[in-house]
């Protein structure tokens, strides 16, 4: 049975380029461009230059292609493994006198409360050696680590160095490599920490350790400057289509706000209020309005209650003008 291809991943052109490639009468054109429509760039397109070259000219002449292609990404450069430290590296390190790692190693035992194993010196050492952070940082991501572990285990919880070696390769790949970039980077953890809290609160969670895709999630919605109503309103919308909670969907609706400019709550409403008069010709400036004689409430003909109190007032009955019709069902004419 032959293969159907059903509507899933569309990839779709306007009528104006498929005519322009059309016109080009060019197979190599035309597969090119819809490689750079799914790709947006070479990447993974196996082609000689002889063959790469010629295609894009022809592109360019319809305003097809950029007149240069953006370089493939790079490959990321993978991290060198850390040695595997020796106990003799480690006891000439701890003897030698023009070294700071002694007085570090005496310090974080202070603040661990115990004697460091032979494997917890070689995590040590493996940052401050292999790593290459001082240890004045060193003794800040500790600090640090070990007031994180009293605030999710209670107090008196320490931090394994393990996990410590683990956050410093964090540290290290960020570049937080000094004091003033260590200050700024717990400052920012710091806010982050309380910021959770809010946004739980928010998205009616209780309170729970996050995993690192919630964190992650909430860090670039703070970095994004969205307001907390902003947050809720996205949070509201994701729920009733979703029938849950769905972080990456919610994701997605303040990435698409964030895209046109929008980062609160009320901007949200005005662009969507707009849109829906344009669309909804029906709801004009000018349209009638209406009064119901008890309740004070003022209606436009198409039952639209925000219409502004100053659009001129008469009555309409089943699309007709009609003043006994509107009093019987409750409504009147008039002014203010």
């Amino acid at each position: 049975m032959p293969q159907i291809f059903l509507p899933g991943q569309v990839l779709a052109i306007t009528a104006q380029a498929a005519d322009r490639l059309l016109k080009l009468d060019s197979g190599d054109a035309a597969l090119l461009y819809l490689h750079l429509l799914r790709h947006g760039g070479t990447a993974g397109l196996q082609w000689p230059q002889s063959r790469l070259q010629p295609a894009l000219e022809q592109l360019n002449t319809q305003g097809l292609a950029p007149a240069q292609l953006p370089a493939p990404p790079e490959a990321p450069i993978p991290e060198s493994p850390p040695p595997e430290y020796s106990t003799e590296d480690i006891a000439q390190a701890l003897a030698e006198q023009t070294s700071t790692f002694p007085a570090l190693v005496g310090e974080v035992e202070r603040r661990l409360g115990k004697r460091l194993s032979a494997a917890d010196l070689k995590s040590l050492y493996t940052l401050y050696d292999h790593l290459a952070l001082p240890a004045e940082v060193i003794l800040m991501l500790t600090g640090w680590c070990i007031e994180e572990t009293a605030r999710k285990y209670g107090p008196g919880r320490k931090p394994f160095l393990s996990q410590i070696r683990k956050e410093g390769f964090v540290w290290a790949r960020r570049g937080i490599d000094t004091m003033e970039r260590a200050e700024e980077h717990i400052t920012k953890l710091t806010h982050l920490r309380g910021r959770e809290g809010e946004v739980l609160r928010l998205l009616d969670i209780p309170s729970r350790p996050l995993v690192q895709r919630e964190k992650d999630y909430i860090a670039a919605w703070d970095d994004l400057g969205f307001d907390d109503e902003a947050i809720r309103m996205a949070y509201e919308r994701t729920v009733l289509k979703k029938q849950s909670m769905d972080w990456s969907y919610m994701n997605g609706i303040l990435r698409r706000w964030h895209e046109k400019g929008l980062h609160t709550a009320a901007a949200v409403r005005a662009v969507e209020t707009r849109a829906m008069s344009a669309r909804d010709g029906r709801c004009r400036p000018d349209a009638p309005v209406i009064r119901h004689f008890r309740t004070g409430v003022r209606k436009c003909c198409h039952d639209r209650p925000h219409v502004p109190r100053h659009r001129p007032q008469i009555v309409l009955c089943l699309g007709r003008v009609c003043g006994e019709g509107a009093q019987s069902a409750g409504y009147e004419s008039g002014g203010g």
